[in-house]
């Protein structure tokens, strides 16, 4: 892969971070506040259609993250890095790890969970869904943030 390819890759790699995670980012600190605090009981429904507009914007962050990122392990990329030092393998597993951790997170969110959600008809029911969906967004959003300082050491 040459120079420009490389960074071609890398700059691919790091949007489509930014777009997932900067996403739930986003949706957690600004959407469900927002939508909380002026529609009230409402504020699902359009949280819903948030999450319905957003959600194909991750899956395709995700699939871009992923070839990126084995082309990117493929080139060796990674084997310069400064400050990883001899644990530049570890470091990157977990890294990869954790990636593998959100992106199950996030489609048992919406092949599951959501449709689930949306079936449930005791309230308080879907509540303890809904508050189990959010929390796992919450976890997304950390696993996120981690694997962007794994990256920066890398």
């Amino acid at each position: 892969m040459g120079d420009v390819i490389t960074a071609v890759f890398v700059w691919l790699h790091l949007l489509s971070a930014v777009v997932w995670v900067g996403g739930i980012f986003f949706i957690i600190f600004v959407a469900m506040p927002s939508s909380r605090l002026s529609l009230g009981q409402d504020a699902g429904k359009l949280m819903g259609a948030v999450s319905k507009r957003f959600s194909p914007l991750a899956n395709y962050s995700i699939l871009v993250l992923a070839v990126t990122g084995v082309a990117l392990i493929l080139k060796g990329y990674f084997s310069g890095a400064v400050l990883a030092e001899g644990n530049r393998s570890l470091i990157l597993s977990v890294k990869v790890v954790l990636a593998f951790g959100m992106i199950a997170i996030h489609f048992h969110r919406g092949l599951f969970l959501g449709p689930r959600i949306a079936r449930t008809e005791v309230p308080a029911k879907k509540t303890a869904l809904q508050r189990l969906s959010v929390n796992l967004v919450r976890l997304n959003l950390a696993l996120g943030m981690i694997i962007m300082f794994l990256a920066v050491i890398l």
